[in-house]
């Protein structure tokens, strides 16, 4: 089940995104670490009623952030549409134990779904250029990639922009 995060999901989102980032260093993935995500992140998730989080048998086994803010760090970026009508994913995790089952595909096709039944133009994310595994999922996913972002606080290595237009 897919449902709004709330406040009260925060300390558990913050386990769940400790045990993938922790997961990804084990594979020299240096994506995500102690700066980000944060509590921060996910406060703001709420506040904007943005945060969605999936359970099994009432477990948090995963997240996503639907947001229709552009951060700054998107304006240069050469999408394939304008600039006004977009959605941007941030913080898909789900939890290492359940990878490799579907539940990233699923809650993907959630945050599309809602992009189409909220007639948005298309939908816009970032991932680790390092993380190829990611790249993978999104481009079989029909995302195109379009350009890279940086991150310092998070890694040197840049991340690249999708976008799949719907």
């Amino acid at each position: 089940m897919i449902r709004k995060g709330t406040l009260s999901d925060i300390s558990k989102l913050i386990e769940l995104t400790k045990a993938c980032a922790e997961n990804m260093i084990a594979k020299n993935i240096f994506q995500w670490n102690e700066f980000y995500p944060n509590k921060k992140a996910f406060e703001k998730d709420v506040e904007r009623n943005e945060l969605y989080v999936l359970e099994i048998d009432q477990t948090m086994i995963g997240c996503i952030a639907i947001s229709t803010l552009i951060g700054e760090e998107y304006i240069p970026v050469k999408w394939l549409t304008h600039n006004k009508n977009n959605i941007y994913i941030h913080r898909l995790a789900v939890h290492p134990g359940f990878q490799g089952k579907g539940y990233a595909q699923q809650l993907m096709t959630f945050a599309e779904n809602f992009a189409r039944e909220n007639h948005f133009a298309s939908v816009r994310l970032d991932t680790f250029s390092q993380n190829k595994r990611n790249q993978i999922f999104y481009e079989k996913r029909g995302y195109k990639k379009l350009g890279n972002i940086f991150f310092p606080n998070q890694s040197e290595h840049p991340f690249h922009c999708y976008e799949l237009v719907l």
